[in-house]
C-alpha cells in the first residue's frame, strides 16, 4: 500500500510539473522574443552610430558572463568538477556556432540592411533547424501521422510567409513615424532596395541562420555531456568573447589599424554613456545571458526545433516597431506574410504537442483518447 501511495504521489508530482512546463516553456520562449526584438532595434541604432559588430559581440558576452557566473557559483557550485576536455570541446563548438558565427554574421547583416528586413531571416532558422535535426535524427518526423504532417506544413508555411514578407510589397501602409533621432553621427536607416550592401547583407543573414540552426542542434549534445544551464552559458560566453576578440585581431592584422581596418580602430573599443553602452549591457544580460539559459532549458525539454519556432513573433513585433520608431516603410505584403508565419508557428506547435502527448501516453501504456492523431 505504501509503495502504491508513493507511486500515486510521484504521478501527481509529475502531472503538476507537466502543467507548469506547458505554461512556463512557451512563456519563456515569448520572453526570449521580447529580448530579441528590443536587442535588434537597439543594436541597429548602435551599429548605425558606428559600432563594429565584433566589438559589440565581445562586450556583450563579457557582460553576459558577469550576469550569469554568480548564478553558476550559487546554484551549480559542484558541477564545474565535471569539466573535462570533451566538455570544453563541445562548449567551444557551441560558442563558435552560437556566438561567433550566428551573432557575428547577423550583426554584419543587420548593419548592411535594417531591422525589419533582418528579422525576416530569423524565421528561416526553424526551417533550417528542422531540416538539419531530421537529417541528423535529432528530431522525429513521421508523415504517416497527422502531427508529423502538421509540423511539416507549419514549417512550409513559415518559409512561405517569410518569402512573402521579403518579396511581395503590395499596398504601402501609412503609419505615423515616431522616428528616433540618429545622434552621435548615426546614419539613416537603410531601406530595403537593391544594391551591393543588400546583397552582402543578405548573404550574412542567410549564413547566420544556418549557424543558428547548427547551434540549436548542438544544444542537446552539450546538455548530454554537461547537464548544466548556468555553467554552460557562462563558459560559452567566455569562449565566444575570446573567439570574437581573436577574429577582431585577425581583421586588424589583415587590414591594418588605420582607416582601412573596417572600423576596428582603438577608438572603436572605447565605450561612452550612450546607446552603444546601453546596447552592450541590455543584450549581454538579457539577449545572451538569460536567453541562453531559457533556450538550453527548452531544448532539453522539447528538442532543438522548439525554441526557434517562436521567432515568428519577433517578425511581427519588429516590423511594426521598426516602422513606427525607425521610419521603415510597411507594406500589405509584409502584414500578410507575417500572418502566414504566425499560422505556421501554431501549426507546428500543435503537431509537436500531439507528438509529445502520444509519447507520454506510450510511456504510461494508455491511449491518447484521440484516434485522429495518427491517420495514415
Amino acid at each position: 500500500m505504501a509503495g502504491g501511495g508513493g507511486d500515486m504521489e510521484a504521478t501527481r508530482d509529475a502531472g503538476r510539473r507537466g502543467r507548469v512546463e506547458r505554461v512556463a516553456l512557451p512563456a519563456g520562449m515569448v520572453l526570449v522574443q521580447v529580448f530579441t526584438v528590443v536587442t535588434m532595434l537597439m543594436s541597429k541604432l548602435a551599429l548605425n552610430a558606428g559600432m563594429h559588430p565584433l566589438v559589440l559581440l565581445v562586450y556583450r558576452n563579457v557582460i553576459a558572463v558577469a550576469a550569469v557566473a554568480p548564478l553558476a557559483l550559487i546554484f551549480e557550485r559542484d558541477l564545474w568538477k565535471k569539466l573535462n576536455l570533451a566538455v570544453l570541446g563541445w562548449i567551444f563548438i557551441n560558442a563558435t556556432f552560437g556566438v561567433l558565427l550566428a551573432m557575428g554574421l547577423y550583426y554584419c547583416g543587420l548593419r548592411a540592411t535594417n531591422a525589419a528586413y533582418a528579422v525576416d531571416f530569423l524565421n528561416l532558422i526553424p526551417v533550417a533547424t528542422f531540416l538539419i535535426a531530421v537529417a541528423l535524427r535529432a528530431e522525429r518526423l513521421s508523415l504517416a501521422c497527422w502531427p508529423g504532417r502538421t509540423k511539416l506544413l507549419g514549417a512550409a508555411a513559415g518559409v512561405a510567409g517569410t518569402m512573402v514578407v521579403s518579396l511581395c510589397k503590395g499596398t504601402h501602409l501609412l503609419l505615423p513615424h515616431l522616428r528616433v533621432s540618429h545622434s552621435h553621427g548615426a546614419k539613416p536607416v537603410t531601406s530595403v532596395h537593391g544594391g551591393q550592401n543588400m546583397v552582402v547583407g543578405t548573404l550574412f543573414l542567410v549564413s547566420s541562420c544556418v549557424s543558428y540552426a547548427l547551434w540549436f542542434v548542438v544544444q542537446p549534445r552539450v546538455a548530454l555531456v554537461f547537464p548544466s544551464r548556468y555553467w554552460t552559458t557562462t563558459l560559452t560566453c567566455i569562449a565566444g568573447s575570446v573567439q570574437s576578440a581573436i577574429a577582431a585581431a585577425v581583421v586588424v592584422a589583415l587590414t591594418g589599424s588605420g582607416a582601412g581596418s573596417l572600423g576596428l580602430t582603438s577608438e572603436a573599443w572605447r565605450l561612452r554613456w550612450d546607446m552603444q553602452l546601453a546596447t552592450v549591457v541590455y543584450s549581454g544580460v538579457f539577449n545572451t545571458g538569460v536567453t541562453f539559459v531559457l533556450v538550453s532549458w527548452a531544448v532539453a525539454r522539447r528538442g532543438p526545433v522548439y525554441p526557434p519556432m517562436f521567432n515568428s513573433l519577433s517578425l511581427v513585433a519588429t516590423t511594426v516597431v521598426d516602422a513606427l520608431l525607425l521610419g521603415t516603410d510597411l507594406y500589405l505584403g509584409g502584414v500578410l506574410g507575417a500572418a502566414l508565419v504566425v499560422l505556421g508557428l501554431y501549426a507546428f506547435l500543435w503537431g509537436k504537442g500531439k507528438e509529445l502527448a502520444a509519447a507520454k501516453a506510450r510511456e504510461l501504456d494508455r491511449p491518447t483518447g484521440n484516434d485522429d492523431d495518427c491517420i495514415a
